[in-house]
């Protein structure tokens, strides 16, 4: 584990286990590089090296009350990635996560990638638009900021049930994982976690997936709360040169935590296919 100080003297807290070829994990918002860690020590068993880094604003890294936008996300990353010289490495995105590493692989990645994998991923664009109708209600994102300003922790508590699709008829509410999720959010900071959902649901990333040529497996549940799947896979993999659409029935946004032997076998495979 260690610190990396960016140009702007941001420091970016990241993991870095291991040796072998490289796999990068992005986290989603509001959490930080813990929400990996069961697919960190499983391809650590597998012989791999395993990075995974807590964004600006997020985890351990800097409160910073300015970059929180996905060029510097990107370009933090980029500079982190360099320090490390990591080449031939697999990119792995969970939602906000899977924006930030579409948005490093098309501007940044350029000979040091191998694959990428978007998962309950943002793009291409979350928000409704003229250009994309089946988006969520700008009215829907500004209530979440809403909530975050009056009562982050309240807002913070209840926000895991859809995460991990604990409000199913038949789901029973996992209170480690609700306790652990909420940890991970308020260990950041409320400036850079107010400015992130803008990050998230207004980029457009529809140039970075047209851009980016490495394969690219991009996977979602049917079933997710929080990046419906109708608005966001499929429309992705049809920008993408060479993607691979694989969707979970059931399975929530959360997918990676609450069905992680299933992820991470078919991960696995397609890092290896």
């Amino acid at each position: 584990m260690g610190m990396f100080k960016t140009k702007d003297g941001t420091e970016i807290f990241y993991k870095d286990w291991g040796s072998g070829q490289p796999i990068v994990f992005h986290h989603g918002w509001p959490l930080s590089s813990d929400d990996w860690d069961t697919q960190m020590l499983f391809f650590l068993d597998k012989g791999y090296r395993v990075i995974a880094h807590d964004r600006r604003g997020h985890g351990r890294s800097t409160q910073t009350a300015t970059g929180n936008d996905m060029d510097t996300y990107a370009a933090d990353f980029a500079e982190l990635a360099e320090s490390l010289d990591l080449r031939d490495a697999i990119h792995v995105g969970h939602s906000t996560g899977g924006g930030e590493a579409a948005h490093y692989v098309a501007r940044h990645g350029k000979d040091r990638v191998a694959k990428l994998v978007l998962i309950s991923a943002v793009p291409p664009i979350m928000v409704k638009t003229a250009a994309n109708p089946g988006g969520l209600p700008i009215e829907v994102l500004d209530g979440l900021r809403n909530q975050l300003a009056a009562n982050r922790p309240e807002f913070y508590w209840n926000f895991p049930i859809p995460f991990y699709g604990f409000n199913g008829e038949s789901a029973t509410v996992s209170e480690p994982l609700r306790a652990n999720w909420w940890r991970q959010g308020m260990m950041g900071g409320a400036k850079a976690h107010y400015d992130c959902i803008k990050a998230f649901s207004e980029t457009d990333f529809s140039d970075d997936l047209k851009a980016i040529s490495v394969p690219t497996l991009v996977m979602h549940g049917d079933d997710d709360q929080i990046v419906p799947i109708a608005d966001s896979a499929p429309l992705s993999v049809k920008l993408l040169k060479n993607g691979t659409l694989k969707v979970y029935e059931t399975y929530p946004h959360g997918m990676c935590t609450t069905h992680a032997d299933t992820i991470n076998a078919d991960l696995l495979a397609f890092i290896r296919g």
